[in-house]
């Protein structure tokens, strides 16, 4: 990896190098990158090798909720296929092929990664040639996407104002051989101003607003959910969040040092769901919703489905929901293309979209 990186700073002006560029290398460089490479990644416990969890890895429940929403977004739609963006370990493709049966035709699955698009073959493969797989977006597509932690794993830009003057945070190579941040002047600056003189750390996330705007232009008819971590723009830049969200995870464990253990860890960005929503409402998409994770599952059932489950289940499924985990943190946002919005089961209460 380190020989990648430094290509990369080699080519670079002034052996500059942007960090959402060494953040693109650092996770998808072929072979060598975190998402690219054969590492455990998804997994309960450290002891497995694991980094992380996932919502559908910590219980079916989840999955089985998210079906709720997808197929009442399919019937409203008039389409038959599901697209599952960034599969990780092939649960939720698992898990909503499950619950919809019949219900879809097919399921195709974007992954960039080819070790993880083989594990996830290894599990999907008892439903044949229902799944497919590409590494790219098609130039048209026509059904219900699915995104579950996919912006937050999208480089971003670092800005960092410091003494009232904005630059934007690159890496270098220092002089004793460590990776090391570098800013450079710039006319970049976050969506909105922040209050307060003091110095402030923050990203932007052009990437993935082209990442919706690329949707949005291909979805001739159809709907998505994005779910994720992060807060609408009001949140996001508030001035006491100072040190940014760039966040690593490896072992289970968080740190916010992405310059070293390049490519043995993942590295993350909170997401801004208000630019999120305003690049797909300006590329043509129409918001369907907005709340957090807790309320979006339990306008799809989710409780029902936790009575009939076994205390090692509920305790498990509780912490999509319970505030201090998974429940307030991610949100979901959702869109459609090619109809009229309609009152989405996963949105009916709790419906935030006014905060974005």
């Amino acid at each position: 990896m380190n020989r990648i990186i430094d290509a990369a700073l080699k080519r670079a002006e002034g052996g500059w190098l942007p960090f959402d560029r060494f953040m693109a290398l650092a996770l998808y460089s072929p072979g060598l990158g975190y998402y690219a490479n054969t590492l455990a990644k998804f997994g309960h416990m450290p002891t497995s090798g694991s980094d992380f969890v996932t919502a559908p890895e910590l219980s079916p429940l989840f999955g089985q909720s998210l079906a709720v929403a997808v197929e009442d977004a399919l019937t409203h739609t008039g389409t038959k296929e599901v697209w599952e963006f960034g599969a990780g370990s092939g649960a939720l493709a698992q898990q909503l092929l499950g619950a919809l049966g019949d219900r879809i035709e097919r399921y195709t699955i974007v992954d960039l990664s080819g070790t993880l698009r083989e594990r996830q073959q290894q599990a999907l493969a008892s439903w044949g040639d229902k799944v497919q797989w590409l590494g790219e977006l098609p130039e048209t597509m026509q059904g219900v996407i699915v995104g579950n932690e996919v912006l937050d794993a999208m480089p971003v830009k670092l800005l960092a104002r410091i003494q009232g003057q904005w630059f934007e945070r690159g890496v270098v190579r220092g002089p004793d051989g460590t990776l090391r941040y570098a800013d450079q002047e710039t006319g970049l600056r976050p969506p909105v101003e922040v209050e307060g003189a003091h110095d402030y750390v923050t990203e932007i996330h052009p990437q993935a607003e082209a990442f919706v705007a690329t949707l949005a232009d291909r979805l001739e008819r159809g709907a998505a959910f994005l779910i994720d971590y992060g807060f609408p723009e009001a949140e996001y830049y508030h001035p006491q969040r100072h040190m940014g969200t760039v966040m690593c995870h490896q072992g289970h464990k968080s740190d916010g040092n992405p310059l070293v253990d390049v490519g043995l860890k993942d590295i993350t960005a909170h997401v801004n769901f208000t630019g999120v929503a305003l690049a797909g409402q300006e590329a043509g998409l129409a918001v369907l919703g907005y709340c957090n994770q807790a309320r979006f599952l339990i306008n799809c059932g989710l409780v029902p489905r936790l009575e009939s489950a076994n205390v090692q289940q509920r305790a498990m499924a509780a912490r999509l929901i319970h505030e201090h985990e998974m429940g307030e943190l991610f949100k979901v946002l959702g869109f459609c293309a090619g109809v009229e919005p309609w009152d989405s089961v996963g949105f009916r209460e709790g419906d935030r979209t006014h905060t974005l």
